[in-house]
């Protein structure tokens, strides 16, 4: 499937890779995912902002944090919360972050219930352009259909719409 310049495909029935170009250097997208001042401005879907975001941008640290629904057109998930955690788990400025998401309450505990996934953003450099592929790895089948039946793809979708207008700004 392909929306904008965005390519995804289920790979291993358990392996979801997300595929687009951004007219954005590799070192500034690649700085859009390790500083909480940019997260905060596109993490997340249409019509949610992110009021909390800790960064402990190292292997083993910590990315806590919560996207809020603020749009009240959203019926049903106007002012819902959901909390994310992320685990580092290995890091190569500009060219690659593995962690581990998984969904989280407030305090950082992970909700076992709700699959994780690991998480494999790689950042190729493209002249004044950047491909970003992400390879995100599920446990099982069900557990990648659970969050696809979520609205994944439009939800990662939105976000990364959300994350080349921010680098438009920030460039």
């Amino acid at each position: 499937m392909s929306v904008n310049n965005q390519v995804s495909r289920v790979e291993d029935s358990r392996v979801l890779v997300l595929e687009r170009v951004f007219d954005a250097p590799r070192d500034l997208v690649f700085s859009m995912f390790k500083e909480p001042e940019h997260l905060k401005n596109w993490w997340g879907p249409r019509g949610w902002e992110l009021p909390v975001c800790r960064v402990d941008f190292r292997p083993g640290g910590v990315w806590h944090y919560c996207m809020k629904c603020v749009d009240q057109s959203q019926g049903q998930f106007y002012g819902m919360e959901s909390w994310g955690k992320g685990v580092y788990q290995e890091i190569i400025e500009p060219e690659k972050i593995v962690y581990i998401d998984a969904f989280s309450d407030a305090e950082g505990h992970t909700n076992e219930d709700m699959p994780s996934t690991e998480v494999m953003l790689e950042f190729i450099d493209m002249g004044s352009k950047t491909k970003l592929v992400s390879r995100s790895v599920y446990s099982s089948a069900d557990a990648l259909k659970t969050v696809m039946d979520m609205g994944m793809i439009q939800g990662i979708t939105e976000t990364w719409d959300r994350l080349e207008e921010a680098l438009q700004i920030v460039k």
